[in-house]
């Protein structure tokens, strides 16, 4: 549940499939914005009640969580103007398992800066940037010293802001801690190796290595599939998993399994699937015998020292939707970021594998089909890795949710919006590891 823009490596415009099935409207932005800043002292974050084409999401309304004529909220408001409300107050809709905060948080340094850069043969700043591109919050940070924060739509750095499919980098995470541990004894086991109900069936029969790789060969169709005639597979799985449609019974393990037709061996072509990430979270739960909430916060996100609770929306019977879903406050997103840019130490203390993060961020020679998988990304264990030799990955979710990593300079940059309209933020990113890195 992703479309994520192409990276930046040129002059031309690069838009999601999403963006080229919905017409040139769809990359039109506001070309101004009313701005009224309110700093923290002492250059903590920054604040704005507006935010470009704020009527659109809402403003009028004052942000309104979900539309109170619908008996089920889709996992994606259609109509923009619920999307500020819904994607900061995700557990007012959704039910949701809580992953509890650190009982002392680390505490980041701040150092104040700005971000020139070229864009469209003009200069842009980072209020030129905000005032074109539906952001509720941004973060840049090199290492343990934040340089930007900034927050649009009266959201705050209070607000738990939702991951979309980040979500999926962070099941893979866990997947690696738990093959380090033990609790997995090998990627190249079968996903039927620890859930039982999968004996016998094609996902079942598929190596964990190629579901980390979305590269099962399972027949699955996301939204984008939708001219292919597979994209109603995501909608039926939502039905089916989470929301138990017209009293179905399936649970979890049935929803999964009644995609059952192989089109190609697995680990040999990639192919963008939500429910592969859903199938790990099964495998991470039966393996370990704890709740994916619980994993995390025992594994990262209370060694990490984050600064409040996050929230995963679980599905009818109970369990994380592993691909989706997870919300955190903008600050515990750049902690989360700051240990992957140190490939998975933090403050001296191994949390996750350094081996895992180097494989999970690497194309080998003989996985070429994952180089450049999908819109000039390569792919890796359930991340995005950029093109080029300098090594970059990024944890990406629809409608523009960004965590980019820069591991020589230890630089992230964490964003939550509402939209995504144009590739500038590869232009953003680009200018931040020029001028920072």
């Amino acid at each position: 549940m992703r479309n994520p823009s192409k990276p930046y490596t040129g002059a031309g415009k690069a838009l999601s499939r999403r963006s080229v099935l919905t017409g040139p409207a769809a990359t039109c932005v506001a070309a101004s914005a009313k701005w009224s800043w309110a700093a923290e002292i002492g250059g903590g974050p920054s604040f704005s009640a507006d935010g470009p084409d704020a009527e659109l999401y809402g403003a009028g309304e004052n942000y309104p969580i979900k539309d109170p004529w619908r008996i089920y909220q889709p996992g994606n408001p259609a109509s923009p103007k619920y999307r500020v409300g819904a994607f900061s107050h995700y557990d007012e809709i959704f039910p949701t398992r809580q992953v509890d905060r650190a009982a002392t948080a680390w505490p980041f340094k701040r150092t104040p800066a700005d971000v020139s850069y070229e864009y469209k043969g003009n200069r842009a700043s980072l209020a030129d940037y905000l005032a074109r591109n539906p952001v509720t919050g941004l973060l840049i940070a090199k290492d343990d010293r934040i340089l930007v924060e900034r927050y649009q739509y009266g959201r705050t750095d209070r607000d738990r802001l939702m991951s979309q499919s980040m979500a999926k980098s962070i099941t893979g995470m866990m997947i690696g801690i738990a093959t380090a541990e033990g609790a997995i004894k090998s990627i190249d086991d079968a996903a039927e190796t620890y859930v039982p109900g999968l004996k016998g069936t094609e996902y079942g029969a598929t190596p964990i290595r190629a579901l980390l790789h979305m590269s099962s060969g399972v027949k699955f169709g996301e939204e984008n599939d939708e001219a292919k005639g597979s994209g109603d597979d995501l909608d039926r799985l939502w039905s089916d998993m989470v929301r138990k449609h017209w009293g179905s019974q399936k649970g979890t393990v049935a929803s999964i399994a009644q995609f059952n037709q192989r089109i190609a061996p697995p680990g040999t072509r990639f192919h963008y699937a939500s429910i592969e990430t859903d199938l790990l979270g099964l495998v991470l739960g039966y393996a370990t015998g704890q709740s994916m909430c619980g994993y995390l916060q025992e594994k990262i996100w209370q060694p990490i020292g984050t600064e409040a609770d996050a929230k995963w929306m679980i599905d009818a019977e109970g369990r994380e939707v592993a691909h989706g879903f997870f919300n955190a406050v903008l600050r515990d997103y750049a902690r989360l970021a700051r240990l992957l840019a140190h490939d998975g130490a933090w403050e001296g203390k191994q949390i996750i594998p350094a081996q895992w993060m180097i494989d999970a961020t690497t194309v080998l020679a003989s996985e070429t089909y994952l180089a450049k998988a999908d819109g000039g990304f390569g792919y890796g264990y359930q991340v995005y890795l950029f093109p080029g030799s300098r090594r970059q990955f990024a944890l990406l979710g629809y409608l523009g949710q960004r965590i980019l990593v820069d591991p020589p300079s230890k630089l992230v940059m964490v964003q939550t919006a509402v939209d995504e309209k144009s590739p500038e933020i590869w232009r953003l990113w680009s200018a931040v590891v020029a001028q920072f890195g």
